[in-house]
């Protein structure tokens, strides 16, 4: 008995055996490259954390530059570093109701927050700490931005900042990924005297010899809902409610020890 190959029937069999193949191509596809596209993600995250350490060159081995940077565990509550294995993700431990907690008040706009957060120690050849590197998030105007904020030894100067993942407006919020704004984080200190939060980003530019002028951050012309955010996730990330522990920790072990203590950091 003939078949119509122009029947509805026949056409919807080959329909679907077309989407078949399709499907099991794309699958095995992503599931084949998924082992990349990680190295990939990894590797692009490892050139922001050396940027905003201002430890990256073009065209450097990224692989190499890395080895002297160390990845640490901390324990938010108590600043005190614990152990974890190498593949923990501390933004799937943010979404794990047993690995986090809900954030209140949330300034920064994360509502969950993970107990155990990661750090990055750059070392110079001496194995003394050249850069604390810590990773900040927290929500602009239209997404969620992440990046990495760099330290000095000091734990209370800023060495600079840098975002690796953001849906901001191109030309307006996206400035924060400029090289020029970036720059105006260097030098700028955290805690004021009393040990207090101080560093904040204003609005419009902050000039030469004005109050405090050692806190504050130039503000984003015609974006002043992602400075905002950024202003927020900064200072929600080095208060007690983030790093603020961890960084106590750090301050005063640099002041106890000096430089040559930052080696047992």
């Amino acid at each position: 008995m003939a078949v119509d190959k122009e029947s509805i029937g026949n056409t919807l069999r080959v329909a679907l055996f077309v989407c078949l193949v399709c499907a099991v191509v794309v699958a095995t596809a992503a599931v084949g490259l998924r082992p990349l596209q990680h190295e990939n993600f990894m590797q692009y995250r490892q050139i922001h954390v050396l940027q905003a350490a201002g430890l990256y060159e073009p065209g450097m081995d990224v692989r190499a530059a890395f080895e002297t940077v160390e990845r640490r565990f901390v324990d938010i509550d108590s600043g005190e570093y614990v152990d974890k294995p190498d593949d923990y993700d501390q933004r799937q431990a943010a979404r794990d109701p047993e690995l986090s907690r809900p954030v209140s008040p949330d300034p920064a706009g994360i509502r969950r927050q993970a107990q155990v957060a990661e750090v990055f120690l750059a070392r110079g050849e001496d194995g003394e700490v050249r850069r604390i590197i810590l990773p900040v998030h927290g929500y602009g105007l239209w997404s969620t931005m992440y990046g990495f904020l760099a330290l000095e030894p000091d734990a209370n100067t800023v060495a600079g900042i840098g975002f690796f993942e953001h849906g901001e407006t191109p030309g307006l919020g996206g400035e924060i990924d400029n090289p020029r704004w970036q720059q105006n984080w260097e030098g700028k200190r955290l805690f004021d005297e009393d040990g207090e939060v101080a560093i904040r980003v204003v609005k419009g530019a902050v000039g030469d010899g004005e109050p405090d002028e050692e806190h504050k951050i130039d503000g984003l012309s015609g974006a002043t809902l992602t400075a905002n955010g950024v202003n927020h996730l900064v200072r929600f990330w080095v208060s007690e409610a983030g790093f603020g522990p961890y960084l106590e920790r750090m301050r005063e072990a640099y002041q106890r020890n000096g430089a040559r203590g930052s080696r047992t950091l």
